[in-house]
């Protein structure tokens, strides 16, 4: 039986070979966007890691600064070919139609096949009380969160179709199915993503095509700690008493790691969920939905 056991942990392990996946929103080395490439390498994929690799000054929020060097973004992809995954790195600007079209273009003739897109890019510049975000928030919310993945299912699904189908994740966010004070602009944006892949699933599952969005709670990224961060400096705490704030209605009473959604993401583009498609998966150690 354990040999058993092990033989079929092998191979889910290797369940992707031979796939391609691009991902997006893949510069931060602790962000869900790096920890799920890396996770799609190690079960087989060949993964291309992107994101917006130049200074934009507006793409700013507290301590956050969104948009890494392409120095950065080529480092993570070494890292997973040391581990022994094969990656490569692109920039690219998902709110450019035209850079996004050819980035997935040349990958698909690059590498022959485009089989998982994994929308991860997005931004929280949004965030704040509703009378007081601006007119420039409220346009890059949308640009990014909303016409970012837009541009890319636009470019990537006629490859996967010429394909026979293919799988596509969206990260939205537990803000997607759910409402709090203080997120307007991204939790306008974020209910519009599971928008989006419900449109997607519903015109083209009969091409093969599967896509599913996943929704995060409070994850240990980056972005996860700078909120911690603002948290505690507005009720006067120290950071890990605001992590322990903000995760303290979930069931499991914990942050989840990248490693948790990486898991999920894979589990979305991999053949054990060939019957999913349209869902919305809270990633959220059993946080309560609000409105």
């Amino acid at each position: 039986m354990n040999g058993d056991t092990g033989k079929g942990r092998a191979r889910l392990e290797k369940d992707l070979a031979g796939k391609v996946a691009f991902v997006t929103g893949a510069g931060k080395a602790r962000g869900m966007g790096a920890v799920t490439a890396a996770t799609l390498a190690a079960r087989g994929a060949t993964v291309v890691l992107s994101d917006l690799c130049r200074a934009r000054p507006e793409l700013h929020w507290g301590a956050l600064t969104i948009g890494d060097s392409q120095e950065e973004l080529e480092r993570l992809a070494a890292e997973i070919r040391q581990a022994g995954g094969e990656a490569h790195a692109m920039a690219v600007d998902v709110t450019d139609r035209a850079q996004v079209e050819e980035a997935l273009a040349s990958c698909a003739r690059r590498f022959g096949s485009l089989d998982i897109l994994f929308n991860n890019a997005g931004t929280v510049a949004g965030a704040g009380p509703f009378l007081e975000v601006s007119d420039a928030d409220w346009g890059l919310s949308f640009a990014v969160n909303v016409q970012g993945m837009i541009n890319t299912c636009r470019a990537a699904i006629p490859v996967m179709l010429a394909r026979g189908g293919g799988a596509i994740v969206n990260n939205s966010s537990l803000l997607g199915i759910t409402a709090v004070a203080g997120y307007s602009a991204y939790t306008t944006t974020k209910h519009a993503v599971i928008g989006l892949t419900k449109t997607i699933a519903a015109e083209f599952g009969s091409g093969g095509i599967c896509c599913n969005a996943i929704c995060p709670g409070m994850i240990q990224t980056q972005m996860g700690v700078t909120e911690a961060e603002m948290m505690a400096r507005e009720h006067g705490v120290s950071v890990a008493e605001a992590e322990q704030m903000m995760s303290a209605p979930a069931a499991l009473r914990r942050c989840g790691t990248p490693e948790e959604v990486a898991d999920v993401v894979a589990f979305l583009a991999g053949p054990g969920a060939r019957f999913l498609t349209g869902l919305a998966v809270p990633v959220a150690g059993g946080f309560p939905m609000g409105l």
